[in-house]
């Protein structure tokens, strides 16, 4: 027994003139659009279903910031947990704004003691090779 399935988004406009607009086109305008993208869905995961959605929406025009935008609101919004948002920040490496004064700590700390280790022994200055060992981990 076989599986098939197809998804589809279709795209229909078209202008229409009327008493204050009477069939004044630009170059700019195209008085009639139609876009349908089929796609096979039996094996389309997660992924693959947005991307296929985002090629939909830059068909009729939406701009790559507004869709990168909307995707992140079905995470970053009121009715999604604060637990289920951090999975997401850890999955993609990102930190949230109420993490942000524990990381910069953290940096502090990191640069100090960087600095510290330059210094070497007795206070001596470290030449390029020694730094460069020390900051690959060496």
């Amino acid at each position: 027994m076989s599986y098939e399935a197809t998804v589809q988004f279709k795209f229909d406009a078209t202008f229409t003139p009327s008493a204050f607009n009477p069939g004044f086109y630009t170059d700019d305008m195209i008085p009639e659009e139609h876009y349908l993208i089929t796609a096979p869905a039996a094996d389309l995961n997660c992924k693959q279903y947005f991307k296929l959605f985002e090629k939909f929406m830059l068909c009729v025009g939406m701009c790559p910031a507004s869709i990168r935008s909307g995707a992140m609101s079905l995470v970053f919004n009121d009715y999604v947990t604060e637990e289920e948002q951090r999975k997401v920040c850890k999955e993609y490496e990102l930190t949230m704004d109420e993490d942000l004064d524990k990381k910069f700590e953290e940096w502090k700390i990191r640069d100090e003691e960087i600095a510290r280790l330059k210094k070497g022994p007795m206070g001596s200055v470290l030449n390029e090779e020694e730094l460069t060992n020390l900051e690959e981990g060496q």
